[in-house]
């Protein structure tokens, strides 16, 4: 039997890929996690943007003010403020309190979290959301959807599935992707896989090592 599937969508809003993104999950009736970056929200067409994608029953969470190195490969106070900066931007579009790491191309590490970080997060009572299936829409539009169906095909446990709302050619794809998985008896969740959720409300999920992914030492 295949395993459920939880979509989520990295980096928007973007003006011409997310509404085709929200117009294929509504034909299809599903729901989904986005994880816009922070800076983008100044902008207040996609400010609106994420306005809608929340109107329309979908979660909003954090990932990142702008973006760039993972959050364990910097110093302490601009780590957090990666995490603050973006909280601030979105102000009421993630009532869940839930945040991504940026991975540095999907990657799961110690170098996803500063332990400042983590220890904001945890304070601050937020979830943390990873992944476990990357098919790399972000940088090939074309080949993606092979990846992306054998990844659900393969899997042995919940897929929660790292996709972007960046790029129309890649999404140009994506009814025709959750179109064959559907034929293929996919069961489609906007639940999050637990083994995808390490920080739970503040509180580390039963026997994950969170030293997992969060560096112990970093720069001050």
């Amino acid at each position: 039997m295949m395993q459920p599937i939880c979509l989520t969508f990295d980096n928007g809003p973007e003006p011409e890929t997310t509404p085709l993104v929200l117009e294929v999950l509504a034909r299809r009736g599903l729901r989904a996690t986005f994880f816009p970056i922070g800076t983008k929200l100044r902008d207040p067409a996609r400010r609106a943007l994420a306005e809608r994608t929340l109107a329309e029953g979908h979660r909003i969470g954090n990932h990142t003010l702008h973006h760039g190195a993972p959050l364990g490969l910097r110093p302490a106070a601009e780590a957090v403020a990666e995490i603050t900066g973006a909280e601030a931007l979105l102000a009421g579009l993630n009532p869940g309190r839930l945040f991504r790491p940026n991975g540095g191309g999907g990657r799961i590490g110690p170098h996803l979290l500063h332990r400042a970080a983590l220890d904001h997060l945890t304070a601050e009572a937020y979830s943390v959301v990873l992944w476990n299936a990357v098919p790399r829409d972000w940088d090939d539009a074309e080949g993606w959807p092979d990846r992306a169906l054998a990844a659900v095909r393969e899997a042995t446990a919940p897929v929660l599935m790292v996709l972007h709302d960046l790029l129309p050619a890649a999404m140009a794809h994506l009814d025709r992707v959750l179109g064959t998985l559907a034929d293929e008896g996919a069961r489609f969740t906007a639940d999050i896989p637990t083994a995808c959720l390490p920080l739970v409300a503040g509180r580390p999920a039963p026997g994950y090592e969170l030293a997992k992914i969060c560096q112990e030492e970093n720069a001050t």
